[in-house]
């Protein structure tokens, strides 16, 4: 057995992410080789080897002591310093992929960036007047897109396979509303690569034909897009969890390679894990993410392909930014097409592999008005939707399903919280968004004062509760939280 089965199977640590975020201290080939004499050996203990034999890392932030007496805003800007992290010295055999210019971690076992996080850890800076860090953070993600040909999950190799939810694009605008409009064409070639990336990344099938890895084309001939992952085994980060869901797989008539593809899918979207992704929106085993066409991904391409638009506009590219309208108009087509459901009232994701709207309502649908591709009367209904079923005693509610999936019912997210709050501003439900941004900022509040931390997600529906849910444990810290709230706290409409 290998190290590396040894530790993750054995449960070595409570945490899958913490093995494969150890340095070892040697060349991991020569380890092997003493892992496998030493555990030959009758006293032979694994979890003392781990230890003498890499460096364990601790939770970001892990030191930091909270003064409650402070506000939470105060606290915040306090919190800064201990989540940044100056800029990377390469480390032989370290996971971590080294990046050039200091950067914002989220917290706890997150010590590295993370793509979609840094944006609204970024709203966050820039109330705290951090701007300094916003033009590092935008840099490093620059130079991931140039080293790496796109932005990962994060930082870290095993994340090399995949990217998130393409916020690079609106990470761009908010640094030309800080630093002017010629931040677009600064960025121009990271954009369009960052677009080149979700639109023509390709991979060959065992019977050698090409296929757009991220890209679906739709029975009506139009194109939109979906998440994907190059590998189809079981992520290190969370290894023993795959292997123990497999055979419920399998069960199923599910292929592991099959069951694999779709997890690491949704970890691309960030929503990891909900009964979104789910065939029956309830089962793991079942889930089927690649093959659904999300609402929020194609609001986010349509957002780039807008920001190419102006690029190029302002670059004296007419012809370019005239194809990206084109390309941008396209889609919007393509989503009201696909997306909007006229009986619901409200935006689904579409199951390209069954020609069908899916039939979860969750907050995804919230994109097409943060990102101002609804109609007017779209718009009014999905506010009456939301206002109806999403909104709660903390905030709005991630889904209306009941899974034990931390991204479903009960708990709210910081970004989604934002997404919504932005969206109903843009076409003017004001009162309904600020009663939303001001549940959510007590919410954050009361857990603060209660326990000193801002955490990663919160239950918004009885504050006496802790979420659930999750392969790991409620993370404190906490980047994006911590970004929303100051985002809240000065921009009250």
């Amino acid at each position: 057995m290998s190290l590396f089965n040894a530790v993750q199977l054995g449960q070595v640590f409570p945490d899958q992410k913490t093995f494969v975020d150890c340095v070892p201290k040697q060349d991991p080939t020569q380890l092997e080789v003493l892992y496998e004499q030493a555990r030959q050996q009758p006293d032979f203990d694994l979890k003392a080897f781990v230890y003498e034999q890499f460096t364990v890392p601790t939770p970001a932030a892990s030191d930091y002591v909270s003064d409650t007496s402070l506000s939470t805003a105060e606290h915040i800007n306090r919190l800064w310093d201990s989540l940044t992290r100056p800029a990377d010295v390469p480390v032989p055999h370290d996971s971590r992929v080294a990046l050039p210019h200091p950067y914002v971690v989220p917290g706890g076992r997150f010590n590295e960036i993370f793509y979609w996080d840094s944006y609204f850890t970024m709203l966050g800076l820039r109330e705290s007047g951090r701007t300094d860090l916003i033009r590092d953070m935008l840099a490093n993600f620059a130079h991931l897109i140039d080293t790496v040909g796109f932005i990962p999950n994060g930082n870290r190799t095993y994340f090399l396979s995949r990217s998130q939810p393409p916020f690079f694009a609106l990470m761009v605008q908010l640094l030309a509303e800080i630093d002017g409009p010629d931040v677009l064409t600064a960025y121009l070639p990271q954009l369009q690569k960052e677009y080149d990336f979700w639109m023509h990344k390709t991979t060959v099938t065992p019977s050698g034909q090409t296929t757009y890895q991220r890209r679906v084309t739709l029975l009506s001939g139009q194109s939109l897009n979906h998440y994907a992952d190059d590998l189809t085994t079981p992520r290190p980060e969370s290894y023993r969890q795959e292997i123990e869901l497999t055979p419920d797989a399998e069960a199923l008539g599910i292929a592991p390679e099959t069951l694999y593809r779709h997890i690491r899918a949704a970890c691309e979207s960030g929503w990891d894990f909900s009964s979104r992704w789910f065939a029956d929106e309830k089962t793991m085993a079942i889930i089927h993410t690649a093959d659904i066409v999300p609402v929020d991904l194609n609001c986010l391409l349509f957002s780039l392909e807008k920001t190419l638009q102006h690029a190029y506009t302002r670059a004296g590219n007419q012809a370019q930014a005239v194809d990206f309208s084109y390309l941008a108009s396209q889609r919007q087509t393509a989503m009201l097409d696909h997306c909007w459901n006229d009986e619901t009232g409200f935006f689904h994701d579409y199951d390209a592999a069954h020609f069908q709207k899916t039939s979860a309502l969750t907050l995804a649908g919230a994109f097409p008005l943060f990102l101002k591709l609804a109609t007017p009367e779209q718009a009014r209904r999905v506010h009456d939707r939301l206002k109806a079923d999403f909104l709660q005693s903390g905030g709005w509610v991630t889904t209306l399903n009941h899974t034990g999936q931390q991204w479903d019912w009960p708990n709210g997210w910081a970004p989604l919280q934002w997404i919504v709050y932005k969206g109903l501003l843009n076409y003017g439900y004001v009162e309904t968004a600020n009663e939303g941004r001001n549940r959510w900022l007590a919410l954050n509040d009361k857990v603060f004062k209660a326990t000193g931390k801002l955490t990663e997600k919160y239950n918004v529906v009885d504050a006496a509760l802790t979420t659930g849910g999750g392969e790991y444990p409620n993370q404190d810290g906490f980047g994006w939280t911590n970004g929303v709230y100051l985002g809240f706290l000065m921009y009250n409409a």
